[in-house]
């Protein structure tokens, strides 16, 4: 696994220990998890991601606008 062997997870998992206490660690997998899950899920699909500025988005909305007339 990434060539990492017991001992060097058992020290990577100590320091998360220490660094978020006991408490917290459920907290910070799940935020972990969660953003594994939206990546996944944004580059699964790409085509429903919207990726026009917001200016221009008002633009397009805006009803006082009138299109010109096509002959």
């Amino acid at each position: 696994m990434f060539g990492l062997g017991i001992t060097e997870l058992l020290i990577i998992l100590v320091i998360i220990l220490v660094m978020f206490g006991a408490g917290r660690i459920p907290e910070v997998f799940e935020g972990l998890g969660k953003g594994i899950k939206n990546f996944r899920k944004a580059v699964s699909a790409p085509d429903e991601i919207d990726v026009t500025p917001q200016d221009e988005k008002e633009d397009e909305d805006d009803p006082g606008e009138v299109p010109p007339k096509q002959s």
